[in-house]
Parts: structure tokens; C-alpha cells; sequence
């Protein structure tokens, strides 16, 4: 499979141009982000909550607090959505109606479950350590059981999954084109700083090179 197939729930209607339903173009994003929203609906009441996630092929791992109302929640079998979402830049139009931002943003529907086998468990928690710095889980020391059993990691599958992606300038009226208006793209790149090492960390601890030399993947991907 090279794309989803898009559903009634996932076809991009608003500006149906800007869907993109291919694995190459959900993926890149997927792997490009660090949090993603998870929406769900309790006795009524609907709930919106950030929280860490990781791709490993075709599933979605999400991990939190065993507490979490939102993981209990979820556990349980209760429709989903997932979204992400990366900001590339604002586009500044000579109207204030045309003004925009440039984005990339992946929908994912489904029912998540929970994850109960020890070893897939393992295999999630590496998938999220090496999401966020990659290279990372050879070195770190791994999560003990009393740990394991205080987190809890849900596993969803793309299936039913859509991106929307906005880039280019702007587009204004062709009457406004003619306003002395200033009008582009200011891009907003997410740029690692330099690493602050922590105040209890010994002088002799070398930095390594997965965080000096850290780059996020930027229209690419891990291995589909």
C-alpha cells in the first residue's frame, strides 16, 4: 500500500487541493512532530489532550500517566481522533481575510488499545525514546517494571488517515496587489539551541553526537 484510501470522514472538503493522502506525505509529518492531540468524547463531555507519540510503521503509539483519565479512557475502546500538526511559516497578505499560516497536519480516526504485552511495551517505549532523539535509547538507562507499570501506552493503527498541507504566498484580491502593502512569508523553522547540560552533570560527560549534532527530519521519514 502506497495511500490510504480516503474515507467520508477523512476526504478533505475545504479546499480539496490541499489533501494529500499518501504514506510518503503522512509519514514525513508524523515523524517531523513531537506531540500530537488526542480528542475523544466521555459521558458526553469531549476532551482535547497533547500528549507524546511515536510512529513505528503502520501504528501510532501514545504513552502517559496509567492514572490518565485519557488513557483509561481509551483503553476502554472508545473512538478517537489524533491529530498533528506542524507550522512552517505565516503568510502575511495584504488583507487581513487572506492572511494565513503555511502548515502541514495529519488526521488519524480509530480505536486505540491498550498495549498489555511486556515486550511489545518495551518496543513502544523505544519507538518513543528514538522518535524524540534518535540514537538516544543505546545509551539511556531503560525503564524499570515498577515504571513500566506507571505508564501506559495505547497503539492505534493508521488506517483511516488524511493531511492537509498549506505552502506558497499568498493570494490576495488582484485589486489588493496594487495596496503598497508589504506581503510574504515569514518562515518559522524549528532550530535546536545549544544543549544546556544539567547542573549535576560531571565535567568529564562528553556531550554525544545524537544531541550536539540533533536534526529533525524535515520531508522525510523514518523507514515506512
Amino acid at each position: 500500500m502506497t495511500t490510504f484510501t480516503p474515507t467520508e470522514r477523512t476526504r478533505v472538503k475545504r479546499l480539496p487541493d490541499r489533501g494529500k493522502y499518501d504514506l510518503e506525505t503522512v509519514f514525513s509529518i508524523l515523524d517531523e512532530g513531537f506531540v500530537c492531540h488526542v480528542g475523544f468524547v466521555v459521558d458526553g463531555q469531549p476532551y482535547v489532550i497533547p500528549t507524546g507519540y511515536a510512529r513505528a510503521g503502520d501504528k501510532l503509539y501514545i504513552h502517559g500517566s496509567a492514572a490518565s483519565r485519557m488513557l483509561r479512557t481509551l483503553a476502554g475502546g472508545v473512538q478517537v481522533c489524533v491529530t498533528v500538526t506542524l507550522v512552517d511559516g505565516i503568510v502575511v497578505a495584504r488583507s487581513a481575510f487572506h492572511s494565513s499560516m503555511n502548515y502541514r497536519s495529519v488526521v488519524i480516526l480509530g480505536r486505540a488499545t491498550l498495549i498489555t504485552d511486556p515486550e511489545e511495551k518495551a518496543k513502544a517505549f523505544e519507538a518513543i525514546t528514538e522518535h524524540i532523539i534518535p540514537g538516544r535509547w543505546a545509551e539511556v538507562r531503560r525503564p524499570t517494571e515498577p515504571e513500566m507499570k506507571q505508564t501506559a501506552v495505547l497503539v492505534l493503527p493508521l488506517e483511516e488517515v488524511s493531511a492537509k498541507i498549506r505552502t506558497g504566498g499568498p493570494k490576495d484580491d488582484e485589486e489588493d496587489y496594487a495596496l503598497p502593502i508589504w506581503a510574504g512569508v515569514l518562515p518559522l523553522p524549528v532550530v535546536p539551541g545549544a544543549p544546556i547540560p544539567d547542573s549535576r552533570l560531571p565535567a568529564t560527560v562528553e556531550i554525544p553526537g545524537y544531541i550536539s549534532h540533533y536534526k529533525r527530519p524535515r520531508n522525510g521519514h523514518r523507514p515506512l
